[in-house]
Formats: structure tokens, C-alpha cells, sequence
């Protein structure tokens, strides 16, 4: 049979060729059958199945920890939000069509936030000014060189090359928008073509604004390139018309998306911000430091700046989850893998020491008692002659330094007098110092290089000022073209100038240019000068060029033109309200004050006694003070009050840039928080750890008495007691009473006596020292936000005794010391910590302050110091309606002699078993009564013992005193 077949097979005898193309029919048509099964067929199913094979890990985004009070009253929390996030999830042919893409597509984002009021969030260390020229936002230092090292992609300042570490904001500027980065101008036969620019939704050229916001987009994005997928965030807070903008149009926005987000936001931030602080975007040396404890930070995060929320950081801080998706090749999500979700976890809570009442009440406290004080001491005429007076509590405020204050603190915004939307008033006003304005730099032209510019001390106050200004503040202190540490202060010229008066600030500009005491680069960056004349006539055009838009400037004239009546204190009053300081509804005053049924004088009296205008508005002595309450047994701080304070809420998730500028300028500065940072002589408050030298140096006993007469004279020049008649003869306990400083004195001579009668300066000094060293005075107190050093007196060691010399101490220092006698010895760490626990409320750490160390004197000398303390309390009148006994001692410090003393008190309350310690600081107020006043205030407060509205009344204080007995 097989045989049969072969011979048929042979007979057929088909080519080889035909073989073939049967073979390769059949295979085509498997191939066409297996294309239109893949193509038609289940062509969809393999797309999808194609496209969710990207994958990428997203971030979700954990919450920050909440802080509370003692008592659990919130200080700090998050509210919900939503960001827009940007990412570069594309492929593209060419590093052109890259460019073009992102800048068509940040193009369109930026159109939507414009239309909907919405601004870009990022950290960019380059703004446009008033010019419209580009300047750095912070001076020249660590961050500047950290963020140009940023822009030129160096892991390390050192890394730059001479010419990135010196290059300025319009050359950082003109690199990232060329070729070079991000493309978005490009010139000459690079150019983008009409077909590209529209193609890409681009415009022929954009404004300066939008040239700035498209850069600073870029720039953040440019910082995760190393990461496809990462996000960075480029716009915080925005509304919801942005929201659904930006979703209607996604397809169109690559890479765009809408997060849930989380905004810091603070309750009553005024009177907390300086110990809580306040969040911000990281910069790259936060981020450099941090990543050392957690490397899980991004280059987006959000972290505490300052106060609580930086000491904190770490805990509050919490640990963000993910989860991979899968995307399509447009960035988009198509699904979400729920067996990768690692979920956040939030930060743990903070819980401070304290009491969130008694923060805001000793605010509304302190206010009310500036208020009082600065009202009794304002008078209706133009000026005062501080140098009349012999005693700096008869020193007096004209109104006509009020109504200058409006302007010199920029309550009133004198740049907003020249805007198309100003008042009348403000056209008439702006028009009036145009005037005065071209007047004055007629003068000051002719001093700067006229042929016989006068002497410094020929010229008239006013010009005085203006060249003083000029020299002082413009050239050295603002722009750093005079340079001080360059000047030979033992130069006769510079000594005529300087001190005798006695040539013309030409002369002297003059010198300075041909002694290299100027820099050049600062008027000319190419510095191609031949000579000192062609250098000192470049710096005068210089001078009179920027005095026209300088704003500091500006106000001594606005000042000079109330002086002159050229304008009037109404007008300044009436701008008030025109600029929306005061609100011109509901206030019958404005109508009053306009029609001129009410004068400026009565009108402002009434504002300042009502709080509408605050002593930290207005920035004249006093307007600011501070307040630190202590629990006696655990070192706990209870209260730590600076007053003036700031919004917090202003500065957090997207900085207001505006407000923080006008915080850094403000005459108060009010993120100086005074209650940490501020230093002053101790005054009479010193005087117990001279009492405690005294007696365990042996230099005096239980029966020793020193006979007072009113000045001591064993040194130059005599130093005299503020009772002038003399107190007769003192035991200790009544020389604490009665603040004696013969008495005091009289100890710190003694320390420095040798055997044979001789006194040594350097002894003394050192026995001061020791006992100030004893009471940890000579120490910070371990409160977890920023504390100045303490500085114990190294000169004058007499006067040192009493509170005078060199010695400077916090208040936050004072309220130690005042702790440690109160419990008898025990001087704590001071602590803001109560404890920590997660978000569910498990305890994690409970915090107790430390002990910095033990203080061992014998009984009766601690029954000296609080017999003596006590005393105080009951023969100062301020007092004498508390209700309750209360031990204390009152100080005064003398700073300058045409300026108001400083008012303090130290104190502790009840005085047989205390609780309560405080320290109080009123700066420049006048009297250590004034401070009494207020802690009197304090204690009523805190311990109940009359109606809280008779003490917090919204108004200025009433009653004020101008005694200092100590």
C-alpha cells in the first residue's frame, strides 16, 4: 500500500516552489487571522491591559500634629484643604518639545489661578520690587549661597564657580528662563516659531509677573527631575473655581492634578505666636539637617520655622503613606493597587504648660496698661526737649509725634498716597510732599556737590537729620557702600567729621572715595572709575537717584511737614479710615472728625483709649511689654506673654510676603519676642542677691545696720538713692523694703575691701559674679524656644549692686530667679512641655522640667529675703486693693537718659505659701509703679479675686504711676 502511494506521489511530481507558496499562504493566513483577532477582536482588552502596565508609588500625604494648651484647649490644628501638585510624567521627542509642552502647560495653570485670585506657592529666593526690577529676598549669607548653589545644580556651595556665587538675581533670571533651563525665552534663529506658540497654547511674551511665576513652577519642578513620577506642589489653598477649572480641563494638563491637602491654622494666633511659631515650606538647609534624623522628608514638606512648631518638628511631623497606581501614558490614573496603601500616620500631639486663658488675658492686660501710660504722658503741643529735663519720668509725648507715628510705623502707607485709587486727601497730601520733596533735593543736591557746601554743624536741625540719614542709615547701614570696618576711626577727617562736626558730608563723602572706604561695586558693578572725584561724583548721583523712591526717607519729610504745618494731623487721621484702619461705618467719629466738630488731638486720644489705635501701632515709648508666670513647685511656665505679637496664621502654608516685609520694618518688632529675647539691666530686682552676698560673705549680719543719707560717695561719680533725704539707719529686711541703694552699694564696696581697706574693682566684680552664678543667673533657663544669653555686670562693680553696670537678663531670666526665692533654693530648667501622646491620645512622653540646680542658704536668710519682699508689696500703693498677700520687688533701669527707665517687678503670690511666680518688663515705662500696676492686674486675674471684666475692660488703663522708690 505505502508502496502504491509513493509511486503516485512521484507521478505528481509538484515543484518545489509551488510547495512553498502553499507553505507561506497558510501562515499568512494564521497571521492575518492572529492581527484581526488582537487588533478587532480583543484589541481593547490589550490596550488596557498595555496601558496598566505603568505603574508608579503615589505619596499620601500624613497630618500634622495638633498643640494644645494645659488644659486641652487646641492652639494649633489643620483644616482640609486642596493644592495643586505638578509633575513631568511625559515622553518627548526632543528637549524643545519637553519645554514647550511644560511651559504650554504651566501657561494654562497660571491663566486659571490668575482668573480666580489664586497665586503660585513655591520658595523662591527672587522677587520683583517696586521697579520692577529682580532683587533677592534675603541678604547675602547662608541661604543666598545655599539657593544659588540650587539653581546651578551644585550638591555644595563650595562647587560654584566664582562667577554663580556672586551672581545677581537678573543673571539667575535670564539662566533659567534661556536655553540653558527651562526655555521660556528664547531669541535669534532659536526662536519659537507663530505654529509652535500656538500650538502649545504659549504667548509672544510674557509679563514680568508671569515670566517670575512660570520660572519659580519650573524651578520646583526642576527639583524632583531625578524622580519621573514625584509631584512637587505649586499652589496651596486655592479656590474652588480653581479646583474645577483645573479638573475640567485635566486632559488638557499634563502631569496637573488636585490633592487633598492640609492648611496649618492657628486660634488666636496673636497671642501665641511667639511660642508656638508658625510652618513653612523647607529650605534647603532645614531639609539638609533634618534628613539627618529622617530622610523621609520631600523637597515640598512642610515644617515649623520657628517657636514650638521647629523644637517640635520631629515629633509633630508625621509619616506619610503610598500606594501604587497604574496610569495610562497621558499620567492619568486607572486604577489603584489597595494591597500596596501603606496608610499616613499622623504626628503625635503636642500638649504645652500654658494656660491658653491666662496667655490671652495677660495680653489684653499688658495693652491696656501701655496704653494707660503712653495716654497720661501725650500733650498738645509740637515738641519736647528731653535734654530740659533732669528726670526721665517728666519726659512728655506732643501730639505731633503721635500724628508722626501714624506715618514713621507705616500705620498709614504713605506709598498708596500716589496710586490711582487714592483719596482726596491722600492726592493732596502726595501733592504737597512732591513739593516739599523737590525742595529738600535742591539742598541737599547743593551739599552733595555745590561749590560751598556747610559744615555739618552750620546747617539747621532739619538738615541735620537728612544728612545725618544720609551718611548713617542710607550709605552705611542700608546699602553697605560706606564701609565701617573699613573707616580709621583715629582719622582726623573722619574725627571732624564724626565727632567735632566740623566739615560738610561732601568733605567728607570726598575723603572717604579717595581712602577706599566705599564700594564701588555698589554703585557701578564695572567699578571703571579713574579717580576718587569721578567715584565721589557717581556716588552723589546715586544718592539723590534713590533717595526719590526711598520710603524711610520719605517719612522724615512727612515729618518735617507736620513740624511745618504743611500738613495737618486731620488729614493724617482722616487717611485712617480712607485706607481702612478704622472703619468709617458705624463710627460716629469720622464725621466729627471731618467737619472739624472734633480735633486731631481729641480725635487721637480717643482712638488710643478705646485700643482702636494700639501703643504698638504707633511704636512711641512705652509700646511693648512682657510677661512670664511660673508654677513655684515644678518650673512650669504657665504664661510667657511679648506684647506687641503678630498673626502666625499670616505666615503659615502660603507666607503672606506683604505682611512679613511690614513685621521686619515694623518700630516694635513684633517676632522679637520680648519676653525671651528682649535684655535689660535688672534694676532693684538685683538687689536680693546682693542682700544674699552680703551675708554669706560675712560683710554684713542679722544686726547689722547701714546709715543711709541719701548718696554714696566712696565712689566717682556719688551714687544716690532715690530717697534723697537719706533713709537713716537700715537692717537688711528694711533695706529691701525700702530698695535702699546707699545701702546695697555700701555691700558691694565692702566686697571689694582687702584687709588693710583698699578697694579692688576686680574683687567685687567677683564676689557679684559668684552669687549671681549661684542663682543661675549667668545661665539660660532651658525654655525650648529662642532665649538670648543672660549677661552678669563685668564693669562698674558698685553700681552693679543695684542693678545697674552691664548686667542684662530676659524676662524669661527674671521669672527664674524670682521662682528659685519664692520655693527657698530650687532653680529649674524652665519648661513649655506638658507632654506628647499620638493622634488617639496614648500617652507618649510626659515631661517634667528639669532641675538646673539647688540653691543651699540657711533659713533665716531665706526669711530675710521674704519678710523684706513681702514688705515691699505692702508699702508700694498699687497694691493696696489686691486682696490678698503678695511678696515682690520692684526695679527701675535707666537706659538712656533721654528716654523713659524701665518699669520691672518680680513677685510671687500667696506670699505664705506660694504658687505663682512672675516677672514683669515694661520697656521704657516710665516707672517700676507702672509695672506694679500691672502685676497687680495679673494677680487679681489669676486668682479670682474681683469680676474678670473690671480687669480686662478693652480700654486703656486709667490709673498710672510715676514713682520709682527703689
Amino acid at each position: 500500500m505505502v508502496n502504491k502511494i509513493r509511486k503516485k506521489l512521484k507521478k505528481l511530481s509538484i515543484p518545489r516552489t509551488t510547495v512553498l507558496g502553499i507553505v507561506f499562504l497558510i501562515m499568512a493566513c494564521v497571521l492575518v487571522h492572529k492581527l484581526f483577532d488582537l487588533q478587532i477582536i480583543e484589541g481593547e482588552d490589550y490596550v488596557n491591559d498595555f496601558k496598566l502596565r505603568s505603574t508608579k508609588t503615589r505619596t499620601l500625604k500624613s497630618t500634622r500634629g495638633n498643640i494644645y494648651d494645659r488644659n486641652g484647649e487646641v492652639l494649633a490644628s489643620n483644616e482640609l484643604a486642596y493644592s495643586i501638585t505638578l509633575e513631568d510624567n511625559g515622553t518627548y521627542d526632543s528637549d524643545r518639545v519637553k519645554n514647550l509642552t511644560l511651559n504650554g502647560t504651566i501657561y494654562k495653570v497660571l491663566q486659571i489661578f490668575k482668573e480666580n485670585g489664586d497665586s503660585v506657592d513655591v520658595t523662591f529666593h527672587i522677587i520683583l520690587d517696586e521697579n520692577g526690577d529682580y532683587v533677592f529676598d534675603v541678604d547675602e549669607g547662608v541661604t543666598l549661597d545655599r539657593f544659588r548653589a540650587d539653581i546651578y545644580g551644585k550638591a555644595l556651595v563650595d562647587d560654584m564657580t566664582e562667577k554663580e556665587a556672586s551672581s545677581t538675581a537678573e543673571e539667575i533670571m535670564d539662566y533659567l528662563t534661556g536655553e540653558e533651563r527651562f526655555s521660556l525665552v528664547l531669541t535669534g534663529e532659536d526662536a519659537y516659531t507663530e505654529k509652535e506658540l500656538k500650538e502649545y497654547g504659549l504667548p509672544e511674551r510674557f509679563t514680568q509677573e508671569e515670566l517670575m511665576d512660570m520660572t519659580k513652577m519650573r524651578y520646583a519642578l526642576s527639583t524632583n527631575s531625578f524622580q519621573k513620577y514625584m509631584p512637587v506642589t505649586v499652589a496651596t489653598q486655592v479656590s474652588n473655581e480653581s479646583i474645577a477649572s483645573i479638573m475640567e480641563n485635566q486632559d488638557e494638563l499634563q502631569g496637573v492634578d488636585v490633592v487633598e491637602d492640609s492648611i496649618r491654622t492657628y486660634d488666636n494666633g496673636l497671642y501665641y505666636s511667639s511660642i508656638v511659631g508658625y510652618t513653612g515650606k523647607a529650605s534647603s538647609e532645614e531639609l539638609e539637617k533634618l534628613r539627618e534624623e529622617d530622610d523621609s522628608y520631600a523637597a515640598d514638606s512642610v515644617i515649623g520655622k520657628t517657636g514650638m512648631e521647629q523644637y517640635m518638628e520631629t515629633q509633630l511631623q508625621g509619616t506619610d503613606g503610598q500606594e501604587t497606581v497604574y496610569v495610562d501614558n497621558l499620567g492619568k490614573v486607572l486604577q489603584i493597587d489597595e494591597d500596596s496603601r501603606v496608610e499616613p500616620k499622623a504626628g503625635n500631639d503636642v500638649y504645652l504648660t500654658i494656660d491658653k486663658d491666662w496667655q490671652e488675658n495677660i495680653y489684653h492686660i499688658l495693652e491696656q496698661r501701655v496704653a494707660g501710660i503712653l495716654l497720661s504722658k501725650i500733650d498738645p503741643g509740637k515738641t519736647f526737649d528731653v535734654n530740659a529735663v533732669s528726670d526721665a519720668s517728666q519726659i512728655r509725648i506732643p501730639i505731633y509725634n503721635v500724628y508722626n507715628a501714624l506715618v514713621a510705623n507705616s500705620v498709614i502707607d504713605i506709598e498708596h498716597f500716589k496710586e490711582e485709587d487714592a483719596s482726596e486727601t491722600e492726592k493732596n497730601l502726595y501733592a504737597k510732599f512732591q513739593q516739599k520733596q523737590q525742595e529738600i533735593f535742591d539742598k541737599i543736591t547743593q551739599e552733595l556737590t555745590g561749590d560751598s557746601p556747610k559744615a555739618y554743624k552750620d546747617l539747621d536741625e532739619q538738615m541735620q537729620e537728612y544728612v545725618s540719614y544720609i551718611a548713617d542709615t542710607l550709605l552705611t547701614e542700608k546699602l553697605g557702600i560706606l564701609l565701617s570696618n573699613s573707616i580709621d576711626r583715629n582719622d582726623e577727617t573722619y574725627l571732624a567729621w564724626e565727632q567735632e562736626h566740623s566739615i560738610s558730608l561732601q568733605d567728607y563723602l570726598t575723603y572717604a572715595a579717595g581712602q577706599n572706604w566705599i564700594d564701588i561695586s555698589k554703585i557701578s558693578p564695572e567699578g571703571d572709575y579713574l579717580d576718587s572725584k569721578e567715584v565721589y561724583l557717581s556716588l552723589a548721583e546715586y544718592i539723590t537717584e534713590y533717595l526719590k523712591t526711598d520710603t524711610e526717607f520719605g517719612k522724615l519729610l512727612y515729618k518735617y511737614m507736620l513740624q511745618e504745618d504743611t500738613i495737618s494731623g486731620t488729614e493724617l487721621c482722616t487717611v485712617l479710615y480712607d485706607q481702612g484702619v478704622l472703619p468709617k461705618e458705624g463710627d460716629e467719629m469720622y464725621q466729627s472728625l471731618v467737619s472739624g466738630a472734633t480735633s486731631a488731638y481729641d480725635f487721637m486720644i480717643s482712638k488710643i483709649s478705646s485700643l482702636e489705635i494700639t501703643p504698638g501701632q504707633l511704636a512711641l515709648d512705652p509700646c511693648s511689654a512682657s510677661c512670664v508666670v511660673t508654677d513655684v513647685d515644678t518650673g512650669e511656665v504657665l504664661a510667657c506673654v511679648t506684647y506687641p505679637g503678630y498673626d502666625n496664621n499670616r505666615l503659615a502654608n502660603h507666607m503672606d510676603q506683604e505682611y512679613f516685609a511690614k513685621l521686619n520694618t515694623d518700630l516694635t518688632s513684633p517676632i522679637f519676642n520680648k519676653a525671651t529675647q528682649q535684655r535689660t539691666a535688672p534694676g532693684s530686682t538685683f538687689k536680693l542677691v546682693s542682700a544674699i552676698a552680703g551675708i554669706e560673705e560675712d560683710l554684713i549680719d542679722d544686726y547689722s545696720v547701714i546709715n543711709c543719707t541719701g548718696s554714696f560717695d566712696l565712689v566717682q561719680p556719688p551714687i544716690n538713692c532715690w530717697q534723697k533725704s537719706g533713709h537713716g539707719g537700715l537692717d537688711l529686711t528694711s533695706a529691701i523694703e525700702q530698695s535702699c541703694n546707699v545701702f546695697f552699694t555700701t555691700i558691694g564696696f565692702m566686697a571689694g575691701e582687702n584687709s588693710e581697706g583698699d578697694f579692688s574693682e576686680t574683687s567685687s566684680l567677683e564676689t557679684l559674679q559668684t552669687y549671681a552664678s549661684l542663682m543661675d543667673l549667668d545661665k539660660k533657663t532651658g525654655i525650648e524656644i529662642t532665649e538670648s544669653e543672660p549677661q552678669v555686670s563685668d564693669e562698674f562693680a558698685v553700681p552693679s549692686y543695684i542693678g545697674q553696670g552691664t548686667h542684662l537678663y530676659t524676662t524669661s531670666q527674671l521669672a527664674r530667679y524670682v521662682t528659685t526665692l519664692a520655693n527657698e533654693g530650687t532653680s529649674f530648667q524652665l519648661s513649655l512641655l506638658d507632654k506628647t501622646t499620638d493622634s488617639k491620645g496614648k500617652l507618649i512622653k510626659d515631661y517634667t522640667p528639669g532641675i538646673q540646680s539647688e540653691v543651699d542658704l540657711p533659713s533665716k536668710l531665706w526669711d530675710y529675703i521674704h519678710n523684706g519682699m513681702r514688705r515691699v508689696v505692702q508699702t508700694h500703693g498699687e497694691f493696696s486693693n489686691l486682696g490678698m498677700e503678695v511678696s515682690g520687688k520692684t526695679g527701675t533701669a535707666e537706659e538712656s537718659p533721654t528716654r523713659p527707665n524701665h518699669g520691672l517687678f518680680i513677685g510671687y503670690a500667696p506670699a505664705d505659701d506660694p504658687e505663682v511666680a512672675l516677672a514683669i518688663r515694661i520697656p521704657h515705662g516710665y516707672s517700676s509703679g507702672n509695672a506694679c500696676l500691672a502685676a497687680n492686674d495679673i494677680f487679681k486675674y489669676i486668682f479670682e479675686l474681683t469680676d474678670e471684666k473690671n480687669i480686662i475692660t478693652g480700654f486703656a488703663s486709667s490709673d498710672t504711676s510715676n514713682s520709682s522708690t527703689d
